[in-house]
């Protein structure tokens, strides 16, 4: 690991202040997947600032619905009593990510920052756009078998590996920022990016932006929800394709449906021409099989990488009929 410098911010505006004077600090949180970038020379940086003794940790109610607050642990959030009632589709997200110690250090807002699993980003005798840009992506026409079907460009097929985005990018939540211009909402949809020519760039946020909060709708789909994730091993790996669902049924009509597939691409995927297929139409297995086929048929599969097209397809398929009828 390089020498760095350390800082331990006591608020947002000193964060804030302190890492818009340093062009290549980061800030640190609970350091989960930072520190071991750091360790094998993937990333690096000249300062960090300590976000850890922030009085960002809230998990309340709004007028508009939930508000988490970035530096809540993944597992405070994933089993408090407001979100495991209202929004049991983020509960189970988070659940199937990592491992039980990882979930106790990570931090909300970490979490939607952490960086591609993708072995050629790791690998720093390999060329990567997102860690060198301009080097080229050696997982295009390398082993590809975990990477992107959806929004990839020839210079990133890499996917964002959070199962908590995933559920979030469903529930349709936004993120509340902090910055040298002052505070802003960014839509969740508009958060983290598609790769296209500056795959390095993983969110829209600004130099100097914090997270301070997670803002969730009040629509949770508590009834009708479900989180599928498919990996290769049964724990403490991240998923080839997951798909968060959400339904608001009017008896066996779907008012409105809400998928998010992760394992897919550069950022959380929303399932757009399944969402409206569905929108209307009864929830039998058929309406889901097509909305799946409608979805999967934009898919741009690799060349080791064709079968998450149909893992994909039946993936949605059986999220949909778990979230009709859960357990």
């Amino acid at each position: 690991m390089k020498p760095f410098n350390y800082t331990r911010a006591t608020s947002a505006a000193e964060a804030v202040t302190t890492l818009e004077s340093r062009p290549q600090g980061r800030f640190l949180a609970g350091g989960t997947n930072l520190l071991d970038l750091m360790k094998e020379d993937v990333m690096s940086t000249t300062d960090l600032v300590d976000l850890t003794r922030l009085d960002l940790t809230e998990i309340r109610e709004t007028e508009t619905g939930l508000s988490l607050g970035a530096l809540a642990k993944n597992a405070d959030t994933a089993n408090h009593p407001l979100v495991r009632r209202d929004y049991p589709l983020l509960s189970r997200a988070i659940l199937s990510a990592a491992s039980v110690q990882i979930r106790n250090m990570a931090t909300n807002g970490g979490n939607l920052l952490q960086r591609t699993r993708c072995p050629y980003f790791y690998d720093t005798a390999t060329p990567c756009n997102k860690r060198d840009p301009g080097s080229g992506c050696g997982a295009r026409e390398g082993l590809n078998r975990t990477h992107a079907i959806f929004g990839w460009s020839e210079k990133c097929v890499a996917v964002h590996p959070s199962d908590m985005a995933v559920a979030l990018a469903a529930l349709d939540a936004s993120v509340r920022v902090r910055g040298p211009a002052g505070e802003r909402v960014i839509p969740f949809a508009a958060f983290h990016r598609l790769p296209g020519d500056e795959p390095e760039r993983d969110t829209n946020l600004e130099r100097g932006e914090l997270i301070v909060a997670i803002e969730l709708p009040k629509q949770g789909f508590a009834s009708n929800h479900y989180y599928l994730k498919v990996r290769d091993r049964a724990s403490y790996a991240f998923a080839l394709v997951s798909v968060a669902v959400g339904l608001e049924l009017d008896g066996d009509s779907i008012k409105e449906a809400r998928i998010a597939l992760g394992g897919a691409a550069h950022k959380p995927w929303r399932a757009a021409v399944a969402e409206e297929f569905l929108t209307g139409k009864s929830a039998s297995g058929a309406n889901f099989e097509a909305a799946a086929d409608a979805e999967m048929a934009l898919a741009k599969p690799l060349e080791h990488n064709a079968y998450k097209v149909e893992l994909g397809r039946r993936a949605i398929v059986r999220a949909l009929a778990l979230a009709v009828k859960p357990a």
